[in-house]
């Protein structure tokens, strides 16, 4: 199970953050509201280079001191594009417990059938793992189909996909229209199935190939989909007066659940969230959001991964006036977000500890502040980390790297923030390191007509980023 420890402690000391809206008031006293802070000279020049009609709105923290720096329409309501992507692997990378999180995938066998060589059907289980593939490495079919080699098994009459966790179709209304599945290949990415029947064919293909070649015969090509699990209920008993005894506790070994026979857990959901947030990848963004639907857990429903998602935000302290979620790529046009809502997020993001200790930090030298990157080496930030870096100098059509979609922009600064852009939307927030060396969290939200220029927004979006970092 994930470890919770380091984001309770995170959480608990959300309430000693400076900065806040609204300071608590004393016994017998009102509440008073600390006034925002207007605009610095430097961004007031930039946005005016906004074309009329275009709605912008912006929020700017200190994240060293807490301080809330610049404002402007703070909590308008606005489309985001791919900022809700922040929201997406926040929320994963959250319900996973960090860093060192993962998901899991397994293949199972009748619990009557354990310790025999030939069993009458496998099922393949997962939790929707977007890393599972079919012959890379070890969490894949290949690596499940060694270890049910290996504990014995010769010949296998059927496979089962279990289809229970997710309700693929819930998907399949949003503008990227691909069903998620509890089980499915990374190799699908650039091809997926259009139907959970399809997943379950092209699964049970890899399956059967795997496991063939692990020296597993299968019986039948034909791949069901699992039936439901129904939990033994014992029948009533009585003693020889007719008097109620109570249920036999032991289960019948034909009614018990299916027993493990093989399973493979994925790395890190850093990994996915860098493969996700840098190239801007709307399909892996809505594998992600998947995850938090799966069954137990979730409802398995696109709604309930939804749901899910923000009561992550609200465990977080973000404050959701005005957030409307819609799906985990930001496609969808009914998303809503302030920039507020993200300044939040990005605040707890940047302050929840990780596991592991971090490295002691060299004393900066005394003629300049510290290197920007230290600043998110030394505290091990893997969401800081995993957004595309600005000024690389990549290959932006490739979308390769680590600067991703900002590999050509904001050269001149250290900058890890998510872009995001739809007809007439144009969105960045992130982190950007300052003059005085401290970290900044913004947000700035652009809306305007479908026909609005985007690369004029973006280039007032830039310049309004080095304004804030020179001013500050």
């Amino acid at each position: 199970m994930p470890r919770l420890l380091p984001l309770c402690l995170a959480l608990a000391c959300l309430a000693l953050v400076p900065g806040s809206r609204a300071q608590a008031p004393a016994a017998g006293e009102g509440v008073t509201l600390r006034p925002e802070p207007g605009l610095s000279a430097g961004v007031r020049r930039a946005l005016a280079g906004l074309p009329g009609n275009v709605q912008a709105a912006l929020l700017v923290r200190d994240l060293t001191t807490g301080e809330l720096l610049e404002a402007r329409d703070a909590d308008r309501s606005l489309i985001p594009a791919s900022n809700m992507k922040l929201v997406t692997a926040a929320a994963v990378l959250v319900d996973r417990g960090g860093a060192d999180g993962w998901w899991s995938t397994e293949l199972t066998l009748p619990a009557a059938e354990v310790g025999r060589g030939r069993v009458s059907h496998l099922t393949l289980r997962g939790s929707s793992d977007p890393t599972l593939t079919a012959a890379d490495g070890p969490n894949s079919l290949r690596a499940l189909a060694r270890q049910v080699y290996a504990r014995g098994v010769r010949e296998v009459g059927a496979l089962r996909v279990d289809e229970g966790g997710l309700d693929a179709r819930t998907w399949q209304t949003l503008p990227l229209g691909v069903p998620m599945t509890a089980v499915r290949l990374a190799e699908w990415h650039d091809d997926p199935p259009a139907s959970a029947a399809e997943a379950r064919a092209r699964l049970g293909a890899a399956l059967a190939r795997e496991l063939r070649r692990a020296g597993v015969k299968v019986g039948s090509a034909e791949v069901t989909a699992a039936p439901p699990f129904r939990p033994f209920v014992p029948p009533p008993r009585t003693d020889e007066r007719g008097r109620p005894l109570p249920p036999d506790p032991v289960v019948p070994v034909e009614q018990r659940p299916e027993q493990g026979a093989a399973s493979v857990r994925s790395v890190s959901p850093a990994h996915v969230l860098a493969a996700t947030l840098r190239p801007s990848d709307n399909l892996r963004a809505e594998e992600l959001l998947a995850t938090l639907a799966v069954r137990p857990g979730g409802s398995g429903t696109l709604a309930g991964a939804l749901a899910r998602e923000r009561a992550v935000l609200r465990r977080l302290n973000v404050d959701l006036t005005g957030v409307r979620l819609a799906d985990g790529s930001g496609l969808s046009r009914d998303n809503r977000l302030t920039p507020r809502a993200l300044v939040g997020l990005l605040r707890v993001l940047y302050d929840l500890p990780y596991p592991g200790e971090p490295p002691q930090a060299q004393p900066a030298a005394p003629e300049r502040a510290e290197l920007p990157g230290h600043l998110y080496r030394e505290r091990r930030n893997v969401f800081a980390e995993a957004l595309p870096q600005a000024g690389t100098g990549e290959n932006v059509p490739g979308h390769g790297g680590r600067g991703g979609t900002l590999a050509l922009r904001l050269t001149d600064l250290d900058v890890r923030a998510k872009t995001g852009t739809l007809p007439g939307v144009s969105s960045l927030a992130g982190y950007v390191t300052a003059r005085s060396g401290h970290v900044l969290a913004f947000a700035l939200l652009m809306n305007g007509p479908e026909d609005s220029p985007i690369l004029t927004l973006r280039a007032v979006q830039d310049e309004v980023v080095r304004a804030l970092a020179a001013a500050h």
